[in-house]
């Protein structure tokens, strides 16, 4: 006869994993702090100068306290060390700068801006370091749409930085928002630059695209805030942004491409066809650049900036060892800078391209440190792309759309800075950082120390389960 247990083989019903409150903190601080770097100048513009920078070192404070109490995982031997060897050459450079005043300054923003970089990275996994980047994304795409509206529909002019009214005419160069919201012109969102947010908006397109790749929950919403990147990319009409783009896009084909080949020989073909193609396509759009220029509605001399680059070489070439003092960005008040090379009667505060900014400023040591810094980080965001995860004799595991991320922002980076300074400075160089330090702690997407401890801590893996 046969009697029923009353000790079942399946565990008890329990509630699911939770995260911790603790955690929950630390993953809010640093979308905030991501959000900080990705938002920039919007700060100075909002609060003024010296509020923005005392903001900036408080939160440099907050995580430097953060870190020293989590003590997260960290193996120190495999640290970024090219821009690490660039931030320390760049803080030499107080020893024989003409400007030892803007050095100082411009210094202690770029060593802030790496230090937030290696604590995001030690602090969240990729999952969480992909979804803050797009927490902090939507903020800043959102708070431009409602600040243009808001200066349309409420203000119904253009506005000037700290929310000053413009009470006489003034070059439209220094408005924070023009009010071209609904009249067809180029807008500017919360940084009061177009380029600035074109940028943004062109990563906030690869992050929602790889984060609905990997099937990350609520992806109709993610549609919708692509779709208002999209739009804000569009008003912005930024050409170098626009250059970013198809180049991030064949990148993209590339690395699809090469995840089919099967043997090395395969990858080497693909490798030639791609080496020939872009030689071929770099040389063409140089040789038809009046053209290109001309369709994207820019000038073949990048709206003046050839002029730029010839001043800025003619003073960088009198120091060309080691440069004549670090200083990204220009300090406008500086009487080094100010009025040496203006536009629409504003001073210059970049030299527009980041090569020559920084060979002025470090001369070809660093430009060296500065090269070696970037190539490193595209080998290592490259391979982490192509490569399927693997760490024993299993060669079949899936790839993770997540991996996508550096290489795609790195692509981005490379072409931006050959008409803008702004990835040597705040989420530019942050995300160099941050994404290139990730890597080495964590070359696997879930696989390792760094990914695994914070998972045991929030419950989500059990550490006898843990490989």
């Amino acid at each position: 006869m046969a009697v029923f247990s009353k000790h079942p083989v399946s565990p008890p019903p329990a509630a699911p994993v939770r995260e911790k409150t603790g955690h929950l903190m630390l993953r809010g601080w640093c979308i905030f702090v991501l959000f900080l770097a990705l938002s920039g100048v919007a700060w100075v513009n909002a609060i003024g100068t010296v509020a923005a920078c005392a903001l900036l070192g408080a939160s440099a404070l907050v995580s430097v306290a953060l870190w020293i109490v989590l003590r997260p995982p960290v193996q120190w031997r495999r640290l970024p060390w090219f821009p690490l060897a660039y931030a320390l050459w760049a803080g030499l450079s107080l020893l024989w700068s003409q400007w030892p005043g803007a050095s100082a300054l411009t210094w202690l923003m770029l060593l802030i801006t790496t230090t937030q970089g290696l604590f995001v990275a030690a602090a969240l996994t990729w999952h969480e370091l992909v979804r803050g980047i797009a927490s902090a994304l939507k903020w800043c795409l959102g708070l431009s749409l409602v600040f243009e509206l808001w200066v349309s529909v409420v203000v119904r002019g253009p506005i000037l930085p700290e929310f000053q009214r413009p009470t006489h005419s003034v070059n439209p160069i220094v408005y924070w928002s023009r009010d071209n919201l609904f009249d067809g012109g180029r807008i500017q969102g919360i940084w009061g630059n177009a380029n600035l947010l074109a940028a943004v908006c062109l990563v906030a397109i690869i992050v929602f695209a790889i984060r609905i790749a990997a099937r990350a929950p609520r992806r109709t919403l993610l549609w919708v805030w692509m779709a208002l990147a999209a739009f804000l990319l569009y008003r912005a009409d930024s050409a170098t942004v626009y250059v970013s783009a198809v180049m991030a896009a064949v990148v993209l084909a590339t690395v699809l491409l090469m995840r089919t080949a099967r043997t090395p020989g395969a990858r080497t073909l693909l490798y030639s066809l791609y080496a020939v193609i872009g030689l071929g396509g770099a040389l063409a759009v140089w040789l038809l650049r009046d053209i290109v220029f001309a369709l994207l509605g820019r000038s073949a001399n990048l709206t003046g900036r050839q002029s730029i680059w010839a001043h800025v070489l003619e003073r960088a070439v009198q120091r060309p060892v080691a440069g004549w003092g670090f200083a990204t960005p220009w300090i406008a008040t500086d009487s080094h800078f100010d009025g040496w090379i203006t536009d629409h009667g504003q001073t210059v505060m970049q030299a527009h391209n980041v090569w020559i900014d920084v060979f002025l400023q470090l001369g070809a040591v660093g430009v060296v440190l500065l090269a070696l810094t970037y190539l490193a980080f595209l080998w290592r965001s490259w391979f982490f792309a192509v490569d399927r995860p693997r760490w024993d004799l299993r060669a079949d595991r899936p790839y993770s759309a997540l991996t996508l991320l550096p290489t795609l922002v790195g692509t981005v980076l490379i072409v931006q800075g050959v008409s803008e300074s702004e990835p040597l400075l705040l989420w530019g160089w942050m995300f160099v950082v941050m994404l290139g330090f990730k890597i080495k702690q964590a070359p696997l997407v879930g696989v390792g120390p760094a990914e695994q401890s914070l998972a045991i801590e929030r419950g989500e893996l059990n550490p006898e389960r843990a490989p």
